[in-house]
């Protein structure tokens, strides 16, 4: 038995796999296109319900997402002319090849008359890719002060400056045995120091010294240690805001969107852009916790929720707020959190 070598090259699969680089199948079932993009549109509900193919010759194809679509294997351009497989159905001629030139059509009965033509559904342009966030220069950098000695001493200082706090004392044995910026849980009682230091015995200077250790690191792509880097940078920009060091406050909040600037794939981006603002529109503020701790008087459990939230709202801040919540609103929300977690 003959196989015809548009058989062989033809397959099935559905929309919603579709890749960038994929040669599909045209709805006038002739013709091949490279996908050169791929982007998913969602319904009101936040479910995946269109995919926007963005085609390499130019245009848009829309496909539902589990519409089953017929890709080719091997290179084609994108105007090749294939035979159609034995499975799929002739196509229809375009209408201007169909039509006579003076723009009218015979009818069985009732002579000629005008084309109906449906007219062509057009395909709204591509959001922008966001711009590549910057980060700061070296002239910036050097308003972050080096640490003064090692960051065991830097430890050790703060916990001589508050001898009769348990909670530093505690961390800060911990870190003596000495500081691993590879380690997560070091980083993190890194981060707990610089915030106990802040929010429970109000020493500015000492978290802000304490919270550098952290500002100063890269982000190597590990979310789990970079959660605390990202917490330090939050807190160092406000307690420089509060201080009206404006100039080194926006140096932290350049190195806090730092991993906003590592993806280079434009479509990818794109689409973390989009997760980002969402998540920055409605960020985990710990309510129903917070409520659940009150309704049973446990002012413990409380505190630590109010203390996430007030890190989330810091984090916000320094990422200069959302479409949901001003930077009044958040410097607000800040200042009474503080309140209820010192009280």
């Amino acid at each position: 038995m003959t196989e015809s070598p548009a058989a062989r090259h033809h397959r099935e699969q559905q929309a919603g796999s579709l890749t960038t680089g994929t040669h599909i199948l045209l709805p006038d079932g002739r013709r091949t296109a490279e996908i050169d993009q791929v982007e998913l549109e969602h319904d009101d509900f936040g479910s995946p319900a269109l995919v926007l193919a963005s085609l390499s010759g130019g245009g848009t194809l829309r496909v539902a997402i589990g519409t089953t679509v017929t890709v080719v294997d091997g290179a084609h351009d994108d105007v090749t002319q294939l035979p159609l497989p034995a499975n799929l159905p002739e196509a229809t001629p375009p209408l201007e090849t169909a039509a006579p030139a003076d723009g009218r059509q015979e009818q069985p009965g009732r002579g000629t008359g005008p084309i109906n033509v449906t007219p062509a559904v057009v395909v709204p342009p591509l959001p922008p890719v966001p711009p590549a966030v910057t980060g700061p220069s070296e002239e910036e950098l050097a308003l972050i002060p080096a640490p003064a000695g090692t960051p065991e001493s830097v430890v050790e200082a703060a916990a001589e400056a508050h001898p009769d706090a348990e909670g530093v004392l505690l961390l800060a044995d911990r870190l003596s045995k000495g500081v691993n910026f590879k380690s997560g849980s070091c980083l993190k009682d890194l981060s707990d120091l610089a915030h106990e230091l802040f929010i429970t015995l109000k020493d500015a200077d000492g978290a802000l010294s304490v919270a550098d250790l952290l500002t100063v690191l890269p982000y190597d792509g590990n979310p789990g240690r970079w959660t605390s880097v990202e917490a330090s940078l939050a807190l160092a920009s406000y307690i420089c805001r509060q201080d009206g060091q404006n100039a080194r406050a926006e140096v932290y909040e350049k190195l806090i969107r730092t991993p906003e600037n590592q993806e280079t794939d434009p479509f990818k981006a794109r689409m973390a852009a989009k997760v980002r603002q969402r998540s920055l529109n409605e960020p985990n503020l710990y309510d129903k916790e917070i409520f659940r701790s009150i309704d049973n008087s446990n002012h413990d459990a409380e505190r630590e929720w109010r203390l996430l939230r007030l890190e989330s709202l810091l984090f916000l801040r320094a990422h200069g707020g959302s479409e949901t919540i001003g930077m009044s609103e958040l410097e607000r929300r800040i200042s009474n959190e503080l309140e209820a977690v010192r009280s």
